[in-house]
């Protein structure tokens, strides 16, 4: 059974809360190495797309779909310069289905943890695999569980704020736990807006993977990985890398 559904996370569902999600992630380190992967590609399928920074950039020169569960991410996402240029569908990364193939399918912003079950996982790769032209690659990011990044995920190493347009300055901050039997990180974002007493507040649930389990996956439906990436600078995945980055295409 699977503790929290990807689609009833709050955090991305509840439109007050999506509302805070492009000021507390301004940048994501990920996007600039996906617009060179992208430079030929005629066709770009952008699963677990949010808010649509991406997507929108992307389309500015080919023909985009992003998928996302969540109706208020991809709310955010219609209404984001360049959005117009972009196919919006609220669907499951598991099980979606266009009946037509991309030149590269991306999964960024580490969107393949939400999905906590091997079961699941395999699903996730299974419509990366059911979407790839012939010669079309795909790119995901898994955090590297040998780096415990859940560990500066407490309230005291992740306070921060913000500003927003509206309500004005906002004080966040995470708390966590994980499952050292699942590998299975639960975590609370909390969003205060300074100088009230108004808080929004989601719990979320993501899993952290091995490679040799990602590599297996990925193996079972198909593909091919072609590199493996330990960060958005283009390193090499080691053991204590921050990242796992496949880049890959069909076998």
């Amino acid at each position: 059974m699977i503790p929290t559904e990807p689609s009833e996370d709050r955090l991305y569902q509840a439109a007050e809360l999506a509302q805070f999600y492009d000021f507390d992630n301004p940048s994501n380190p990920g996007h600039d190495y996906c617009r060179q992967l992208a430079k030929d590609a005629r066709s770009v399928l952008d699963l677990g797309c949010g808010t649509g920074r991406l997507a929108a950039d992307l389309a500015a020169e080919r023909s985009v779909v992003g998928v996302d569960p969540a109706s208020a991410m991809l709310d955010v996402a219609r209404q984001r310069p360049g959005g117009d240029r972009v196919t919006w569908v609220e669907a499951d990364a598991r099980t979606v289905r266009l009946g037509r193939q991309f030149d590269l399918v991306l999964l960024t912003g580490h969107a393949f943890q939400v999905f906590i079950t091997e079961e699941d996982q395999r699903s996730v790769c299974a419509t990366i695999a059911e979407h790839l032209t012939a010669g079309g690659q795909f790119i995901f990011d898994s955090r590297n569980p040998a780096a415990e990044a859940w560990r500066g995920w407490t309230p005291d190493r992740s306070r921060r704020c913000f500003e927003h347009p509206w309500p004005g300055t906002i004080e966040a901050w995470n708390d966590v736990g994980h499952d050292a039997a699942t590998d299975i990180v639960t975590y609370q974002t909390h969003y205060r807006v300074v100088g009230t007493d108004r808080c929004f507040s989601a719990s979320s649930k993501i899993r952290f993977t091995s490679r040799d389990l990602v590599a297996a996956l990925l193996a079972d439906v198909g593909l091919k990985v072609d590199r493996w990436l330990g960060d958005w600078d283009g390193g090499a995945c080691k053991t204590a890398s921050p990242e796992i980055i496949p880049i890959g295409r069909l076998a």
